[in-house]
């Protein structure tokens, strides 16, 4: 016979749910202004740009009254225009000599100065000094920039010339047709190797340093450590380093628009941006402008994606 007790059963509170209440546009609300200007700066000018590409002015008559001139349909007669330019083809490769020059010289010298800072043997506020050092050149803009760098090329008004003169020594003219490109290369080097040094040397502050201490036990020296760890696992951000200075190099502008007043070498097509401005602003061709623009972003967009899918699956394998 079995005695069950029976236990007063003991009463817990209830605790009265609150309606979970989902505020979903919330997140909206702070997307909201950011989603506006890329809409307004720069997805409407695109769409408008792709439109105006697309279109041409047709003249009847003497082309005088407000109905003499219409806007029709031009298809891809403003691209066959702009692709057929005479001073299309010799502005490509101009900036496709001006890309590799600067883009493997920067990327190396910012790559080169972020392993230097990351050393073991670099002291702190040497390191601090170096980065504001290296990095200030990139805060000066690039009209700012280009004057500055264009007073010291004229070889009447250069330090360089004096110095050079003192030492006996025929000072070069970097404003002469032969050396204009590196004239130009030499400002974009001097302005972008700060900041992508600083991408890189970010990326290797968080490279865990038990790696590094491993290898040193195995007796691995620095440069064998710079090259088996901390480049392969940087290698993420050199890609995009170089796929923005690649993008970059198609938008050269202000540097060569900025020196065309100090030397007769530059011409006002002397990059593919500089003829959208002539077009544009000299010529009034909205229409050959818009084409050439789309252009440039087509091939920026072809370019960057090529040399993602190229690198891309071994660069960040890693990160898997």
């Amino acid at each position: 016979m079995s005695l069950i007790l029976d236990r007063p059963a003991v009463s817990t509170p209830q605790v009265a749910s609150r309606p979970r209440t989902r505020r979903t546009g919330v997140p909206y609300a702070f997307l909201a202004p950011a989603l506006i200007l890329f809409t307004l700066f720069l997805a409407a000018p695109i769409v408008y740009a792709g439109y105006l590409s697309l279109r041409k002015t047709q003249v009847s008559g003497l082309g005088l009254g407000k109905a003499a001139r219409t806007e029709v349909w031009a298809g891809l007669s403003n691209y066959a225009r702009s692709l057929t330019d005479p001073d299309f083809l010799p502005s490509v490769w101009r900036v496709g000599a001006y890309g590799l020059i600067v883009v493997p010289t920067m990327l190396g010298l910012a790559l080169l100065m972020a392993l230097l800072l990351d050393a073991a043997r670099t002291r702190e506020s040497i390191s601090k000094f170096a980065r504001i050092s290296i990095f200030l050149p990139y805060a000066v803009p690039a009209v700012v920039a280009s004057l500055l760098w264009g007073f010291l090329y004229l070889p009447r008004v250069s330090p360089i010339t004096d110095l050079f003169e003192s030492a006996g020594i025929t000072a070069p003219n970097l404003l002469s047709n032969d050396l204009t490109l590196w004239a130009v290369a030499n400002i974009a080097v001097w302005g972008g190797t700060g900041f992508n040094m600083i991408v890189i040397y970010t990326a290797l502050r968080a490279v865990p340093t038990s790696l590094y201490e491993s290898a040193r036990i195995d007796g691995a020296s620095d440069v064998t450590i710079a090259l088996r760890i901390k480049i392969p696992m940087v290698m993420p951000s050199l890609v995009m380093t170089f796929v923005f200075s690649m993008i970059a190099t198609l938008q050269v502008f202000a540097e060569p628009m900025t020196l065309k007043p100090l030397a007769n070498t530059i011409s006002t097509t002397w990059t593919p941006l500089m003829k959208v401005h002539r077009d544009a602003f000299t010529r009034n061709d909205l229409y050959a402008a818009a084409a050439t623009s789309v252009i440039i972003a087509l091939a920026a967009f072809i370019l960057s994606f090529g040399f993602l899918k190229l690198v891309g699956r071994r660069a960040f394998s890693q990160e898997d």
